[in-house]
């Protein structure tokens, strides 16, 4: 059964609702998924998720040990986390607890712990993560690959900012962005649970009655750079990591990603089976995994994947990728292939439908990516639908994929 899309109105705006219904356990959650107001739309590189941490840090009233210790003798989870675009308090309990839990929400959103001390804690964690950074190659080499694919706009920062980024954010900057970006007018709410629309309506309007309105500015959408590049930092490793990317012109309402989604599992994201798994791991050896995704968002899409190899071997890891990628655009993918992703997709599908957290997820990006919330049945239909010729076509639509630019960490011979 598929989610229903619900409005309520709070100070003259419609706030959308998705909802998610859970009749078998006594569970309940709720997210506020704040648009335009993620990593993307940071004033300074890290300030959303800096802003999230703070959050965490519960009241100016209670504290953090005081709320913390509240929600948990009432097992209680309320977090804050930011994506790319979207800045999100999700809050999860018993349904005998949500009212209490919907209250201790609006709590935190109309008196958060912005005080000197919480914000020196936050800051001092950021930092002595972004340290940990500094040894995590897979990390390094991920943020020069967007660096170098995204240059010039705000994909091209780490979320977590940089340590001068952190060290220089000032408290009242972070005051002001959760001030300019909390706002009702940018807000989706997705409620999960054994409600009726009229306890749906009251859980939201008592969740965000301390919000007020104002106009959150829009991300544009950013493409990936066509251009080959390549980055390389030299490390004390033991292995070489390999990323690599390209652009891949997919929008997000596009029905067609569905085709992308097939193409994207038998090239690299199926796992064993896949072209990049089997070329460089099965066949040659050079590496434990290979992996290459399709990334489809509102603001951004491209191919990314990623494998390590011993430092010998990266010459040759990476013309074996290039190699595949040039093969899979001009050969397409076989009857077999074809046939082993169907197989995949609809088998696996109860598996990704387990949990309420799974369904309001779900649910969530079919209405955010405007594709409706009847598009996984669609898609399903559509998957067992596809032809081999169809999906060959496609593939050959997007030469695009094989202009691959590259982030290596590997160490100095």
């Amino acid at each position: 059964m598929a989610a229903t899309l619900l409005h309520v109105d709070v100070k003259g705006v419609s706030i959308p609702v998705v909802f998610e219904a859970e009749k078998r356990l006594p569970l309940a959650s709720m997210e506020l998924v704040f648009q335009n107001s993620g990593s993307l739309a940071d004033t300074k590189p890290g300030i959303a998720s800096l802003c999230a941490r703070l959050l965490g840090e519960g009241t100016k009233r209670e504290g953090a040990t005081a709320f913390a210790t509240a929600l948990e003798n009432r097992a209680v989870h309320l977090s804050a986390e930011t994506g790319r675009e979207t800045f999100v308090l999700s809050l999860e309990a018993l349904k005998s607890e949500f009212d209490f839990a919907v209250g201790k929400m609006n709590d935190l959103l109309n008196d958060p712990n912005t005080t000197p001390e919480a914000f020196k804690k936050v800051q001092t964690q950021t930092l002595g993560i972004l340290k940990q950074k500094e040894s995590d190659f897979d990390y390094i080499a991920a943020t020069r690959l967007r660096g170098i694919l995204f240059e010039g706009t705000p994909l091209a920062h780490p979320s977590l900012g940089t340590p001068e980024s952190v060290s220089a954010m000032k408290l009242e900057e972070l005051k002001k962005y959760l001030s300019d970006h909390l706002r009702l007018d940018n807000l989706i709410v997705v409620v999960g649970g054994k409600f009726t629309p009229e306890e749906v309506k009251s859980a939201v309007e008592k969740a965000v009655a301390g919000l007020e309105r104002g106009r959150v500015k829009p991300i544009p959408h950013f493409g990936a750079n066509g251009k080959r590049r390549e980055t390389v930092a030299y490390e004390e490793t033991d292995q070489a990591y390999i990323y690599f990317g390209a652009p891949y012109t997919m929008a997000a309402d596009d029905p067609r990603r569905v085709l992308g989604k097939v193409a994207a599992f038998i090239l690299g994201s199926g796992g064993f089976g896949s072209r990049l798994m089997e070329e460089i791991r099965v066949k040659r050896g050079l590496a434990y995994s290979a992996y290459g995704r399709f990334v489809v968002n509102r603001t951004h899409s491209y191919f990314s994947g990623y494998l390590q190899t011993k430092l010998e071997s990266g010459g040759e890891a990476k013309k074996v990728v290039q190699e595949v990628v040039d093969t899979f655009l001009k050969k397409g993918v076989t009857a077999e292939e074809l046939e082993g992703a169907k197989k995949f997709f609809l088998g696996s599908e109860p598996l990704r439908t387990e949990t309420l957290s799974q369904r309001m997820n779900r649910a969530f990006h079919e209405y955010y990516d405007g594709l409706g919330l009847d598009w996984s049945e669609k898609e399903l239909k559509l998957i067992r639908e596809i032809k081999l010729e169809a999906l060959n076509a496609f593939i050959r639509e997007h030469p695009e994929i094989g202009e691959l630019s590259w982030s290596i960490v590997t160490k100095k011979k």
